[in-house]
């Protein structure tokens, strides 16, 4: 085998490299906003920090370790101080651009942070490629506050594509929505009147609370929210708050809910309770012209008609009541089929007057 002279050995040692080419080179120095590579040439390479990373003013020295090897894309074989201007943060680009328009062509979900909150939307960072997300596409339901979701991980799928024009928009809202879809086909699957759920309370109106279910939302609706009597629903729930419920009537994707267990009917043993003769204790929930309306119980409410309210004659239940005052009185009539109670106060002063007579 024949020796190669000093002159061929020094010669093969370097390798020609031109512009464009991406070459592996090995860290010799680096500085807080440059980096010095070994390439194999014979001029080293550098990488500015505009080159590394598009991050402003960060600190190579915490980036970039003595000794890495990194691959990187030669800028300018010279530029004109002997030296090989590299870039490493253009060649990721280059490779996120591939992996980004393969991610658009077959619908790929990708996951990245959100690195800003800007007035029309998010901008999130993939593989060192910025995606604008606009406000629209972020939430099926209107966002008010975006700055929620800042530093957090988001997952999104590409509607548009166009690197020459930097214009590359991604969308949170379709995910959203399929997995919203997936969740409410199982709900309705496993879901059938008389059932009991468990479901957090997502708005309250004056005439009812939506409840989310978790793949679509019931309606619990004043009338259903107790056996007794609500005002104001918004003074009974809040958004946020867990409630099981039970599942009273399921039309299409429209659900009616409910609070009147059937189990804890109060009209169950009421003609039991409160059978004619019966003395009770109540307190007055309301009153009207003709008399006040008793609550016996949560669910059950009874007629203390103004005639029998006093022995004496009195012009309106509020002369001689009070809303909340407790009463005792009599039973005088009980209604099970039209769930009605008559009380009589007068009836019971009477007892006893005859019994102390």
């Amino acid at each position: 085998m024949s020796e190669l002279s000093f002159e061929e050995m020094l010669q093969d040692s370097f390798r020609t490299i031109s512009n464009g080419e991406v070459v592996t080179g090995t860290v010799m120095d680096v500085k807080e906003d440059e980096i010095i590579m070994n390439i194999g040439y014979k001029a080293d390479g550098i990488i500015t920090r505009n080159e590394f990373t598009n991050v402003p003013n960060a600190d190579l020295r915490e980036l970039v370790s003595v000794g890495d090897e990194l691959e990187v894309k030669v800028l300018k074989v010279n530029d004109g101080e002997g030296q090989v201007q590299l870039s490493y943060r253009r060649l990721q680009q280059e490779r996120s651009s591939k992996l980004l328009e393969a991610a658009f062509n077959e619908k790929l979900v990708l996951t990245a942070p959100v690195t800003q909150v800007l007035n029309g939307g998010l901008s999130v960072v993939f593989d060192d490629t910025r995606i604008f997300i606009p406000a629209s596409l972020v939430s099926d339901t209107y966002e008010r506050n975006l700055e929620k979701y800042a530093g957090q991980e988001v997952e999104f799928v590409l509607t548009e594509f166009n690197p020459r024009k930097r214009r590359i928009i991604g969308d949170m809202k379709q995910l959203i929505l399929q997995k919203k879809a997936e969740m409410q086909k199982e709900l309705f699957a496993r879901i059938v009147p008389g059932m009991r759920v468990t479901g957090t309370v997502k708005n309250v109106t004056d005439f009812g609370a939506f409840i989310d279910l978790g793949g679509a939302d019931g309606l619990l609706h004043i009338s259903e929210m107790s056996w007794g009597r609500v005002e104001n629903p918004k003074k009974v729930f809040k958004p946020g708050q867990e409630l099981e419920v039970y599942i009273k009537d399921i039309q299409g994707t429209k659900i009616a809910l409910s609070l009147k267990f059937p189990d804890e009917n109060p009209w169950t043993n009421a003609a039991e309770k409160y059978a004619v003769g019966t003395v009770v204790t109540g307190r007055v929930a309301r009153m009207t012209e003709f008399g006040a309306f008793v609550e016996l119980e949560s669910g059950i409410d009874a007629l203390l008609h103004v005639s029998q309210i006093a022995r004496e004659h009195i012009n309106r239940p509020s002369d001689v009541l009070k809303n909340g005052q407790i009463i005792e009185a009599k039973v005088v009539d009980f209604n099970e089929e039209a769930k009605k109670i008559s009380l009589s106060m007068k009836a019971l002063l009477n007892d006893q007057a005859a019994d102390e007579e």
